[in-house]
Formats: structure tokens, C-alpha cells, sequence
């Protein structure tokens, strides 16, 4: 296996190669309205970390323009782009109760152990809402991403999910969790030939038909509440039954072939962050998908900017000055990855000739504030796509404890999507807009 080449400039120079040599091919192939008229869609990202930042030199002491309050020590590498983010503070996720597994409601707002007669229950997350209006059009209806970790993610905030992502059902959807793979999903190989595509359809087919034959039959013989359960089966069956017509939709349309080789099976860490959000761009650029969800990695992060404690026990920076350093040496890493993602939007461009970066709209955050506080979580948002959302600024709400799905129900209206209410909403966040 070849390893794929880290540095900057060569990153930079694939990515700039990835504007002819991919958007173009992509432009002959579909011939879709929007390439017809010039108009670029719009893309909606969300990005999730684990555990929270440190609360003395991560958070803004106040609101206004960054470019007059300052960035905190935290913030200071999204320097070059103060005035294309907005932070947005006294916001909570009503429906979240644990603090050790965030990720699990953090784009549902559910409170995943409150239902009645239910030992776990979640909700649609808000990129699957978005995803059903942006994403009828694309090879993809959405990206969701995900990272091994040595744990599961339990270790890191994440929580039990395996994803950012949970569908109509509330059941989880399991995320891509290598740069590998996420490679071989975007990009041609000799296994995406159209006859092989239609062989391994034809077989999923068959076993699902199977599947549901059974199932059929056993339904007229269960009491209500297992037939209440075969349902919830039956719901999951058809969305498989949805994947495979939308694959079945693409098989005859070949993916782009890869700017640059296949990277290395073993990549983690900061390395696997970067290139993972490098092909994320690609994947928006060539519009094989418009809503994508990251569950960023936390302990292999750790690991690979030399800090040797795990994740949760740095959640505990208070205990001793190293933990306290090596927090904000995290903080300051992450929001480095952050400028860098912002950084390849803007030099992407769209099939307009504008910037990627001008039609997105992505949104970085965790469900803890800091240590195991659940409280005013952490948002961070930038992008064009939001045309009401003026950056630039540390909103702090004049409400404590304002549903964070007031948050996702703004981006999901910014996002075109026509809905007026989202999990525990109690309207959009005004401050946001104008």
C-alpha cells in the first residue's frame, strides 16, 4: 500500500489539481439542473468532538466582534479566519444526561433514557432531517464519518453511537471510520465496474427478500408489543430497501477517479483528521454528497500530538498543571485542524467558480462544556450558506440554558429545509440572524 504524502504543499497542490481535474469530469457526467444553471447547492457539515475545552483559555470572557474583544488562547488558530466564525454561548442540549457519552444525542436532542417503558430510545438526528431535502439528488444522501478508537469511543465523549448520525427510527448509523475506506467509497476501483455493482444489488436484493418473507410470516404470530417491535424491523428494512434503489440509481455512473493514491490502512490521528476533511471537500465539490457528519476522533488524536494521557482522564484537567497544559496544547490542536478545514473550502471551488467555503455551512461543537459539564456547550460556526448569519462574532444569548435545538432548528431554515420545529425547539435563535 502506498502512503500518501502529509505535507502541505503537496495537500494544497491536490486539492487545487481536485478543481479541473475532478469538477469538470463531474460536470459531463451530470447533467443535473444545478450544473445547468450555474447554481451551486447548498452543503451543510457537522462536525463532533468528544469531552469539552478548558474553561479558562478556550472561551470568550464576552460578546462582541472578535475583532475587537480578541480570540482567547484557545481559539487564537482560527486567527486568519476571525471574521468568518461565530460562537454561540448559554446554549444546553435539553435531552443530554450523560456525561460521558454526548455524541449520542448531541444532532437528536433526545433524552435517549427518558421513554417510558423504553431502556433506550434516540430520535432523527438534524443532518438526517437535512440530508431527506439536500440529499434526493446526489450518489450519497449523506456522508457519515466516524473514527476507530481503542474503546468504542466510550473513553472519549462519544459515547455508545457509532456516529454523529441516527435515522428516522432513532437507531444509530454506522459510521465510515477510515481514511481507507472513505478513499474506496468516493473514488473508482475495478469493484465499482457496473456489472459487479449489479451482481452484489441482485444478491443484497435476494437476501432481503428473504429477510422479509420471514419476518412476514412471524408477525401473525406475535402479541402487540412484539409486533410493535417487528415494526420498528420493518422501518429499518425499508430504508435498506431505499439505499439499495439509490445504488441501483447510480450503478451505470462511475465515480470519479482519485486524485492521489490510496492512503496508508494505519493512518490516525491528526494525519487521518486532515485527510479525512481533504476528501470530505472533494465529496462536496463534486456534489456525489451535500449533508455530511464527522465524529471526530479523540484518543488517537492524543496520542499522535504526544500526549500520553487518555481522553477522559485529561476531562479531568484540574488535578495536577501537566493535565491543565496538555488540555490546552488539545484545545489549540484541534481548533488548528478546524483553520485548516476552513482553510481548503475557501480554495476549493464550486461549479460557479466560487468558493466551496461560500455555500456551506458547517457547524463544530461536543455536548460538553468543560470536564463533565453539560451546561453551555461549546458551538462554533462558519460558511456562506447561511445568508441571514452575519460571522465574525461571540454571541452570548440572553437565556441560559436555551435549547441547543433552537441552534439546529436556525441551520436546518438556513439550510432551505421548510420545518418549524426540531426535538425539543422552541423556536430559532434570533440573535443568529441579521
Amino acid at each position: 500500500m502506498t502512503h500518501f504524502i502529509t505535507n502541505s504543499t503537496t495537500r494544497r497542490s491536490f486539492l487545487r489539481a481536485g478543481s479541473s481535474v475532478i469538477a469538470i469530469p463531474f460536470l459531463e457526467t451530470f447533467a443535473s439542473a444545478a450544473a445547468s444553471n450555474k447554481t451551486p447547492p447548498k452543503r451543510v457539515i457537522f462536525l463532533g468532538g468528544g469531552f469539552g475545552f478548558t474553561a479558562d483559555t478556550f472561551y470568550p470572557k464576552q460578546a462582541g466582534r472578535f475583532s475587537e474583544i480578541g480570540l482567547t488562547e484557545g481559539l487564537a488558530p482560527l486567527q486568519r479566519h476571525q471574521d468568518d466564525i461565530t460562537m454561540v454561548a448559554n446554549m444546553t442540549n435539553i435531552g443530554a444526561t450523560d456525561p460521558h457519552g454526548g455524541s449520542v444525542s448531541y444532532l437528536t436532542g433526545a433524552n435517549v433514557e427518558g421513554t417510558p417503558g423504553k431502556r433506550f430510545h434516540n430520535s432523527i438526528s438534524c443532518d438526517q432531517l437535512i440530508a431527506r431535502h439536500l440529499g434526493s439528488d446526489t450518489r450519497f444522501a449523506s456522508l457519515t464519518l466516524s473514527a476507530n478508537e481503542a474503546d468504542g469511543g466510550q473513553n472519549s465523549g462519544h459515547g455508545k453511537g457509532l456516529s454523529l448520525a441516527w435515522d428516522d427510527s432513532g437507531n444509530p448509523i454506522p459510521g465510515i471510520n477510515r481514511p481507507i475506506d472513505l478513499y474506496f467509497t468516493l473514488f473508482a476501483s475495478r469493484d465499482d465496474a457496473p456489472d459487479k455493482v449489479h451482481a452484489r444489488l441482485k444478491e443484497k436484493q435476494s437476501i432481503l427478500d428473504i429477510v422479509k418473507i420471514n419476518a412476514g410470516s412471524m408477525k401473525r404470530t406475535l402479541g402487540k408489543d412484539d409486533q410493535d417491535k417487528l415494526d420498528e424491523y420493518f422501518t429499518g428494512v425499508r430504508q435498506v430497501e431505499t439505499g439499495l434503489e439509490r445504488q441501483a440509481k447510480w450503478a451505470d455512473i462511475p465515480k470519479p477517479n482519485a486524485p492521489f493514491e490510496a492512503p496508508d490502512e494505519g493512518l490516525t490521528g491528526e494525519e487521518a483528521i486532515k485527510l479525512m476533511y481533504d476528501m470530505m471537500i472533494i465529496a462536496l465539490q463534486t456534489d456525489a454528497v451535500r449533508v455530511v457528519s464527522y465524529r471526530l476522533p479523540v484518543c488517537s488524536l492524543l496520542s499522535s500530538i504526544g500526549i500520553k494521557l487518555q481522553a477522559h482522564s485529561l476531562s479531568h484537567y484540574g488535578f495536577s498543571q501537566p493535565r491543565i497544559d496538555a488540555s490546552r496544547q488539545r484545545d489549540q490542536k484541534c481548533m488548528g485542524l478546524l483553520a485548516h478545514f476552513i482553510d481548503r473550502l475557501k480554495e476549493a471551488k464550486d461549479i460557479d467558480g466560487s468558493r466551496l467555503y461560500d455555500n456551506c455551512i458547517v457547524s463544530y461543537g461536543t455536548n460538553i462544556r468543560s470536564g463533565h459539564e453539560l451546561k453551555n456547550v461549546p458551538a462554533i460556526l462558519t460558511g456562506g450558506g447561511a445568508k441571514d448569519i452575519r460571522h465574525g462574532r461571540n454571541i452570548v444569548l440572553p437565556k441560559e440554558d436555551t435549547p441547543l435545538a433552537n441552534y439546529w432548528l436556525t441551520l436546518i431554515q438556513q439550510a432551505g429545509v421548510p420545518v418549524e420545529q426540531f426535538s425539543h425547539s422552541t423556536g430559532v435563535i434570533s440573535e443568529l440572524c441579521g
